[in-house]
């Protein structure tokens, strides 16, 4: 038997000269062609010796005579001002090639798939060419529009199966104490409780989530879960009690043997889907895997929880699961290796950027080039020389789109390193007609992102739809019954600044869900401030030092923030604030001398004969040595200045204007001296107001003045009426559809409810 050897997509347009110098591998090793010269090298053999494999043409000889020449090594470069004036009209050598430059990954995937459904309606082959698997996963996602399901020869990765995912989830939890966001990834998966009573355990995770929004822990155990559940009836005690006994498998380990790892990680993800984790397509797949982890792990190492994860992930990447569907015979996704076997009339070859085709060589921060080469290892450019012969092979089929985005989620992106030498060796060809014949690919491009544009623009039909029209700035006029009949000091300046929020929160009754993943957040550290300088207040001794008032104040500080803060690196943090700002919060606590009399104690009061209630809790009422009071308010963040304090932030003017008229029980009307603002943050700012009796009964009328305004059917609420800063983002921002409207639009008043409304 004979055997033979095959060269696929030899450069026989690459001159003689050019390829007996191309001996360097330090200059040379990125060459499409220089594997082959090494080989050839090697074997003894010339390029007089080997014989065309087929007699058939190559479909387009003049395309790849220019592609030949753009990929020339780089210490050759300068061959593209003598045989570039050799090449022939080079509008006729591209006039089956198109350049689509997209604005984004997005709009890159949309123009590949209306490329792909085009060449369906014409009855042709279309394969897609990409190192980029994201991209292909964008393009297959942008082809369910029309129903068109591409055969993938990668495959789909385990680790993107369900059951794949499902056990990375678990490995995972064990790296760390499990979060409430972790669990409810745990619980809600695809394959967990996965039978008949999968809707039921959907409605008990949903309750389930809800409480830990709202009232936690951070860190979700089973005594947590069994507790939640002490009150509800027997289905949800016995999901409760489910959900726990996977909760105390989850323990993270230390350090332990590779078959602990896998035996736990098995019984976790059992108990989470039972059988249905070794079903589907990707089922037998992960079944196999870990089957073989259970006969080997007796061989392997001690590893870290975080360790066992890190190989699973590495152990899952080697596996591709073929899925059961029937893909369209037409539609064909390749990587760029499996490109060698394509056989398809339209070949689009995306993702051409910098970094992704080639992919960057990985940095070797011990050996440069020329030690690794002199030590007998592969250069880096070994994969971008083979990566090139991928490219032009693949360019070479008879109509090529090529694909770029200029832009990532991230920044700008430079154009692959072919496609750049392909266009400055075509810009700078003008009497070969180079420019023009870019423009015209580069045209062809648009072509087709303009009808991938137009995919998600609406026709004029829709345009004038007035269903579709833009949201006014809205300003609803709910009912009077429907209408709130007391709030809460802390709320009047929302109501002043942002009313719409007040008509969300307190009339639809909407409120925003507290994160899953709760992270130490400057609210959360204003209420614990606020709680140690309740109880160190309230608990003062008669007699005490200023040094012993400090001492005092951390010691209470350590008690608070060790119970009631889950997370160490805050509870550091948040001790050194208060620390930096004892001196200061003792110096003015001294300052005037007063006594507390009403520590975060709730007063009301009915504003004129309106029928509405105006409530709330001062941090902190001091009775003066002439009988007179100082309202006291702890500020974390900023204190208002005077101006904001009169004309939006008037919780303490509106609070004392109620002390004077005895909305607090236990004061009767008693006169106010002053108010203080006490900044605890980083300026350690107070803001003190001398109360001008005139000021206050002026800004206690303008009040009752509001609160009228409201009384009346014809008021509105409107959204972002006076906001403190444009720039941030509110909670119902997207209830009152901001971003169709703009701060400088009218506000639009219209009925909302009915009579019955409330």
């Amino acid at each position: 038997a004979q055997g033979a050897v095959v060269l696929p997509g030899f450069d026989t347009d690459l001159p003689a000269q050019v390829w007996s110098d191309m001996t360097d591998a330090m200059t040379h090793e990125d060459h499409p062609q220089f594997r082959f010269r090494r080989l050839m090298q090697n074997l003894a053999i010339t390029r007089d010796q080997l014989r065309p494999w087929r007699s058939a043409r190559p479909l387009d000889p003049d395309r790849n005579r220019l592609i030949s020449l753009a990929l020339r090594p780089a210490p050759v470069t300068d061959q593209w001002l003598v045989e570039g004036q050799e090449l022939p009209d080079l509008t006729l050598a591209t006039r089956n090639l198109t350049l689509i430059e997209a604005t984004h990954p997005r709009e890159e995937a949309l123009a590949i798939a209306l490329v792909m459904r085009q060449a369906v309606e014409l009855g042709q082959k279309a394969a897609l060419i990409t190192p980029d698997r994201n991209l292909t996963r964008r393009v297959a996602a942008a082809l369910t529009r029309w129903g068109l399901i591409a055969d993938d020869t990668a495959g789909t990765p385990l680790a993107m199966s369900a059951s794949g995912r499902l056990l990375r989830h678990v490995a995972q939890s064990f790296t760390a104490p499990l979060t409430a966001d972790q669990l409810l990834v745990l619980l809600k998966h695809p394959l967990t409780q996965a039978g008949e009573g999968r809707r039921q355990h959907l409605s008990l995770t949903r309750q389930l989530e809800l409480e830990l929004r709202r009232n936690g822990p951070a860190f979700p155990d089973a005594a947590a879960i069994l507790a939640w559940a002490r009150f509800g009836n027997d289905e949800v005690v016995q999901w409760a009690r489910w959900t726990a006994s996977v909760l105390d498998q989850m323990t993270p380990l230390e350090t332990a043997p590779l078959t602990n790892h896998v035996a736990r990680h098995l019984a976790v993800a059992q108990s989470l889907a039972q059988n249905a984790l070794w079903q589907g397509a990707a089922g037998p797949e992960a079944k196999q895997l870990m089957d073989l982890l259970v006969d080997e792990a007796p061989f392997g190492d001690d590893l870290t929880p975080s360790d066992y994860a890190s190989f699973i992930d590495t152990q899952m990447a080697k596996v591709e699961v073929r899925e059961s569907y029937s893909p369209h015979p037409l539609l064909t996704f390749y990587g760029s290796r499996e490109a060698r076997e394509l056989d398809a009339e339209i070949v689009v070859m995306g993702g051409l950027t910098d970094g992704v085709w080639p992919r960057n060589g990985d940095p070797d921060p011990w050996l440069n080039r020329k030690m690794r080469k002199d030590a007998g290892l592969l250069l880096p450019e070994r994969q971008i020389g083979l990566a090139a012969h991928d490219f032009q092979q693949a360019i070479a089929a008879q109509t090529v789109i090529l694909t770029r985005s200029v832009r990532d989620t991230e920044a700008e992106t430079v154009p692959s390193r072919w496609l750049n030498r392909l266009s400055n060796l075509m810009e700078g060809l003008p009497a070969r007609n180079g420019p023009q014949a870019l423009t015209q690919m580069r045209a062809r491009g648009k072509v087709v992102l303009d009808q991938a544009r137009a995919l998600d623009r609406p026709t004029d039909a829709l345009r004038m739809d007035p269903r579709l029209a833009l949201a006014p700035r809205p300003s609803p006029q709910p009912p009077l019954p429907a209408r709130p009949r007391r709030l809460a000091l802390s709320r009047i300046s929302t109501l002043i600044r942002d009313p719409y929020a007040i008509y969300a929160r307190y009339i639809l009754n909407l409120k925003p869900l507290d994160p899953l993943r709760h992270v130490p957040e400057d609210r959360d550290r204003g209420i614990l401030i606020h709680k140690i300088l309740e109880d160190f207040v309230r608990l003062r001794p008669a007699a005490e030092t200023t040094e012993q008032a400090r001492q005092r104040l951390m010691a209470i500080a350590e008690a608070v923030l060790e119970h009631s803060t889950p997370f160490p690196s805050a509870r550091v943090l948040w001790r050194a604030r208060l620390d930096r700002a004892a001196d200061h919060l003792l110096r003015n606590d001294a300052k005037y001398a007063g006594k507390p009399v009403l520590i975060e104690q709730v007063g009301a009061i009915e504003v004129g004969r309106t029928g509405f209630t105006l409530y709330g809790t001062p941090d902190r009422i001091d009775l003066l040595p002439d009988g007179r009071l100082h309202l006291v308010d702890y500020k974390t963040g900023t204190p208002p200045t005077k101006a904001q304090q009169e004309a939006f932030d008037k919780q303490l003017l509106l609070a004392a204007a109620m002390a004077e008229r005895g909305g607090f029980a236990d004061l009767g009307p008693t006169e106010v001296a002053r108010i203080s603002y006490l900044g605890l943050g980083s300026g350690e700012k107070a803001v003190e107001t001398e109360i001008d009796h005139q000021m206050l009964a002026e800004q206690w009328a303008r009040f009752v003045q509001l609160v009228q305004a409201y009384a009346d059917p014809a008021t509105g609420y409107t959204a972002r009426r006076a906001v403190f800063e444009t720039r941030f983002s509110l909670p119902y921002d997207h209830l009152s559809r901001f971003g169709e409207w703009q701060m400088s639009d009218r506000a639009k008043p219209f009925p909302v409810g009915g009579d019955d409304a409330g």
